[in-house]
């Protein structure tokens, strides 16, 4: 949910986990992040954060949907390393 003013958007990583986990969903395998960018979109700090709360031993696959054969893959807890996490 994209906004002109930076602070009220709310990336499409969130908006997809938080309606899965409102949905019941708890073990996540895979992940996607696809949008029209050379080399494919990385998630930002925030949504590195909620994903490594939730979902760290989740893959993450992010690619260019122009070039949706050419992706990269990621463990989701390599994206952030020394997490803010709950203990």
């Amino acid at each position: 949910m994209e906004s002109a003013s930076l602070g009220l958007t709310c990336c499409a990583e969130r908006v997809a986990l938080f309606k899965a986990l409102t949905e019941g969903s708890q073990k996540f395998l895979a992940l996607a992040v696809v949008a029209p960018i050379a080399g494919g979109p990385s998630p930002c700090g925030a949504c590195r954060q909620l994903l490594v709360e939730y979902a760290p031993d989740a893959i993450l696959c992010c690619a260019d949907s122009r070039k949706p054969r050419d992706w990269h893959q990621f463990v989701v807890s390599e994206l952030l390393p020394n997490a803010f996490l709950h203990r």
